[in-house]
């Protein structure tokens, strides 16, 4: 098939030669030429760069534009492949206009040489199709590294201390850029510090699957929020001590301020919420909006003292459309009923889906059988926002 900026390129070279051998080529008037000559040429490739990532990946014109500036090529044919590469590997259209608008340079990558090997090193480890694609979706970077030199010694050294390929495999998918990761300068080190603070290995790798984040930061940093943990009284033999560490690790002084802030508004003091943090690290994990829409649902509709929410911390991890309300205003119906002279704070909140339901729905469907779609309608207001502002009594 005619390629019509081939004619160009034969062109472009013939007049190079001819510059170069000519007596007149100090003349600048000649190399002004040549890179006109050259401009239009490359203007010519961006062109068609900028029209392909546009009808063909949904770019937007100012997308395009800007991948255009790092990769550039003249027929689709490299492109093309790569993008059916991708479709194969189950990436939707958007999935891969956003990999290519990170690493626009894989439209011209070799398949056989860099994609491939990449992918049947991950499938050897056990990775399905949908745990690369994850992968490679959330850290497209990986397509440009090394396998050998990069992701071949950062997998295996995972694999390693996780104790398998497997668990591996789901760290990067809960964290893909665990690679390129220096593991011996910002993850291991931080390792051993807790090691010799008395934290159980097993542990550690447990929370390191969920949270393998907090675990990769400067060393330094590191055994001073381990000092500080251990100094407030948490036992290193239990995961509490880790959540300490983690809640540390991933929130600021000053975010940690304004949640202090938000509870003392509430009525507690210093001392209460520290106290709280003792018996649950999480209380100071959700954002300043969750933790006053919970308080407000929970002291201002609901009518409970605010100070039973302190000595009840883990309600704060929960959902409060999902769980808090439709559980809340479900027990209220309860109690107006007379089905429950009363209801603890701890039970209604602090079980599964599953026991709440057989302590409170099942238990009275004889008595009430339409308890269940009570139930069901709770969970629906709730999550539309449109319970009643009732308040009931309560006590823990």
């Amino acid at each position: 098939m005619f390629n019509p900026y081939s004619k160009n390129i034969i062109d472009f070279f013939k007049l190079l030669y001819n510059v170069t051998n000519s007596p007149f080529s100090n003349n600048p008037s000649l190399f002004f030429t040549i890179r006109s000559f050259s401009n239009v040429s490359l203007d010519q490739s961006r062109s068609f760069t900028v029209s392909y990532l546009t009808n063909n990946l949904g770019f937007s014109p100012e997308s395009a534009l800007r991948a255009s500036k790092c990769v550039h090529f003249k027929t689709p044919k490299k492109a093309d492949a790569v993008i059916a590469f991708l479709e194969k590997y189950g990436f939707s259209d958007t999935q891969i206009r956003k990999i290519i608008e990170v690493r626009p340079h894989l439209l011209r990558s070799d398949l056989e040489k860099t994609l491939l090997p990449k992918i049947h090193f991950f499938q050897s480890k056990g990775g399905a199709n949908r745990d690369i694609s994850k992968l490679l979706l959330h850290n497209p970077r990986l397509f440009s590294h090394s396998l050998k030199k990069l992701i071949i010694p950062s997998f295996n050294q995972l694999s390693s201390f996780l104790h398998s390929d497997s668990k591996a495999i789901i760290a990067l998918r809960r964290n893909p850029f665990l690679i390129p990761c220096n593991f011996d300068v910002y993850m291991l080190p931080n390792v051993k510090t807790l090691l010799d603070n008395g934290v159980p290995e097993s542990s550690i790798r447990t929370m390191f699957n969920y949270h393998s984040r907090s675990f990769i930061m400067l060393p330094d940093r590191f055994k001073e929020i381990v000092k500080d943990v251990k100094e407030m009284g948490f036992n290193p033999l239990l995961l509490k001590f880790l959540h300490a560490v983690i809640l540390f690790r991933k929130v600021s002084k000053s975010a940690m301020e304004g949640k202090f802030d938000v509870y003392k508004k509430w009525g507690w003091s210093d001392e209460e919420i520290w106290k709280a943090f003792r018996k649950f690290p999480g209380v100071l994990d959700p954002s300043k909006e969750k933790i006053t829409a919970i308080m407000d649902f929970l002291v201002n509709e609901m009518g409970f003292e605010s100070l039973i929410i302190a000595n009840h911390p883990t309600i704060v991890s929960r959902s409060l459309e999902k769980l808090i309300v439709p559980r809340a205003l479900f027990a209220r119906e309860l109690l107006s009923k007379g089905l429950i002279k009363d209801w603890r704070f701890s039970v209604m909140f602090g079980t599964s889906e599953k026991v709440f339901v057989q302590r409170f729905v099942n238990k009275y469907k004889d008595k009430a059988p339409e308890l269940l779609k009570l139930y069901e309608e709770k969970l629906e207001f709730a999550v539309r926002g449109k319970y009643k502002s009732n308040r009931a009594s309560c006590r823990t």
